[in-house]
């Protein structure tokens, strides 16, 4: 009788971005089965004036350089998770984690929803998928998703999701998002490729 060998696991790559204190960290401590490898340092005087507070007083770390997590969604199916820093100064990293990447997760937070603008167009240009994953803050409003769309002008194929970084089950919804849309327009540039020929 023949001994049946372990099935190797796909590994793909998912990028967790958007803009200061919007949750990454928290997002991919939430998943991670592994202990999470974070890069964060305490907020200093020479930050003052540079990393914008409003909204997140209570923030006293940065990520610096990145976030890393792993989490198996099924037996021939991980996912290691890249958190990128959210601040301008640090954005010459994100070619870095980007490459080989499935997708994106751009979260978003509705009190400073034009910090998220960057990775969005990040994304939009070097044609990662990514979905927009909105950070459902205690005491922060709600918004419909067709208003948060409407006010990151994304197009109609990008999709929006609603979260809690803090939940496991809420932060595995948006990454089963992330690969099913990427699957998807996977699927639709095949198809354009074949009707091509």
């Amino acid at each position: 009788m023949h001994a049946v060998s372990p099935v190797e696991p796909l590994t793909l790559k998912i990028l967790v971005a958007g803009g200061f204190g919007v949750g990454k960290t928290t997002l991919v401590s939430a998943v991670s089965e592994i202990r999470p490898l974070r890069t964060e340092e305490r907020l200093s005087e020479p930050g003052v004036g540079v990393d914008d507070t409003g909204g997140v007083e209570g923030k006293s770390t940065t990520t610096v350089a990145m976030d890393f997590g792993r989490i198996t969604l099924r037996e021939d199916l991980v996912l290691y998770l890249f958190g990128t820093p959210g601040q301008d100064r640090f954005w010459f990293l994100w070619d870095e984690l980007a490459q080989g990447s499935l997708g994106a997760v751009v979260l978003a937070d509705t009190r400073r929803l034009a910090d998220c603008f960057a990775a969005i167009d990040y994304f939009e240009r070097r044609a990662i998928p990514f979905v927009v994953a909105v950070n459902c803050f205690d005491g922060a409003d709600r918004h419909p998703v067709v208003t948060v769309r409407t006010a990151l002008d994304l197009d109609p194929g990008v999709p929006v999701l609603l979260c809690d970084a803090r939940d496991r089950e809420s932060v595995k919804d948006v990454l089963v998002g992330v690969v099913e849309h990427a699957m998807s327009l996977a699927r639709e540039r095949r198809r354009s490729l074949s009707a091509g020929a």
